[in-house]
C-alpha cells in the first residue's frame, strides 16, 4: 500500500530514465504514484504518463511560480482537463511568498480559482504553502464557509501552529524526505501529532531526496525511508505506516480507488 502522493516524473532529473525509475520504486515497494503537473503545458505529457502507466494518476493544476504567466487561467480550462479518468487531483496550486516568482494577489487570486474547481469536482485540492502561512489560512477558512473542499498541504515545512489549523479545518497533511533532516526539528513534532487518518508521505522528486540519499536527484522509490522515519517517529512498523498511508491516498482521493 506503499503510495507516493506526490512527484514530477516528467520533470528533468527522472523523464530521460523514467521507465527505470518506475522499475526502481516498485521494487522498493512502492505500489502507486500521483505525478503532479505545475504549468498547463506540462498537462497533456502528465496525463499521457498516467495513460500508459497502470499505477500512476495525474494531477491538473498551476504552481503559484507560474501564476504569472497563467493569470488568464479560468475555472474552464481546470473542469475540462480534470475530468479525464486518470486526473485524480486538483493542482499543484497555493502560495509562494519565498521566492516571490509571481505576484502575490496574482497567486491568491488563481488559488482561489483552482479551490472552487475542487469544491465543484470533488477533487482533492494539492496545496504548497511556502511563507504565507497567514494568507493561506485565511483564504483556506473563507473558501471553506463557501462550502466544503478536500485538501491537503503537500510537502510539509510549516509550523506546527499551521499544521494544527489545518487540520481543524480537515486537510490531509503529507510528509516528504524534509522529515528526515536533522534541522527539520518542528516538521518532525508535527509529523508526530497527525492524526493516522490524515497522513500521507511523498517525495516531490526529483527534489528534496531523504537521508540517506542527500545530494542525489530524488526518486519515488525513496519514499520508503521516508515512510520507515516517520514510523519511527511515530512508535510503529513501516510496515503499518504504508497500509494507513495508502489508505488515506485513496479514501481522499477516491477517484483512484474507484
Amino acid at each position: 500500500m506503499l503510495i507516493d502522493s506526490h512527484c514530477h516524473l516528467n520533470y528533468a532529473g527522472l523523464i530521460e530514465h523514467q521507465a527505470d525509475v518506475l522499475v526502481r520504486a516498485r521494487e522498493a515497494g512502492v505500489k502507486g504514484f500521483l505525478n503532479i503537473s505545475t504549468r498547463r503545458s506540462e498537462w497533456e505529457d502528465v496525463v499521457a504518463t498516467a495513460e500508459r502507466e497502470p499505477d500512476v494518476w495525474a494531477s491538473i493544476g498551476i504552481h503559484p511560480h507560474e501564476a504569472d504567466s497563467h493569470a488568464d487561467l479560468g475555472r474552464e480550462a481546470l473542469l475540462q482537463a480534470s475530468a479525464h479518468p486518470r486526473v485524480i487531483g486538483i493542482g499543484e496550486t497555493g502560495l509562494d511568498y519565498y521566492y516571490e516568482h509571481s505576484d502575490r494577489i496574482v497567486q491568491q487570486a488563481l488559488f482561489r480559482v483552482h479551490i472552487g474547481v475542487a469544491r465543484e469536482t470533488g477533487l482533492p485540492l494539492i496545496i504548497h504553502s511556502r511563507d504565507a502561512e497567514e494568507d493561506t489560512l485565511s483564504i483556506l477558512r473563507e473558501e471553506m464557509e463557501e462550502g466544503a473542499f478536500p485538501a491537503l498541504i503537500h510537502c510539509f515545512t510549516a509550523s506546527r501552529a499551521f499544521g494544527e489549523a489545518v487540520l481543524d479545518l480537515g486537510l490531509t497533511i503529507s510528509l516528504s524526505g524534509i522529515v528526515t533532516f536533522k534541522n527539520a526539528t518542528e516538521v518532525q513534532e508535527t509529523a508526530k501529532i497527525v492524526p493516522d487518518d490524515r497522513l500521507l508521505v511523498e517525495t516531490d522528486a526529483p527534489f528534496l531526496a531523504p537521508v540517506p540519499h542527500r545530494g542525489k536527484t530524488c526518486e519515488p522509490a525513496f519514499v520508503a525511508n521516508t515512510l520507515d522515519f516517520v514510523a519511527k517517529l511515530r512508535g510503529t512498523t513501516a510496515e503499518d505506516l504504508a497500509e494507513i498511508t495508502g489508505r488515506n491516498f485513496y479514501a481522499l482521493f477516491s477517484k483512484a480507488a474507484s
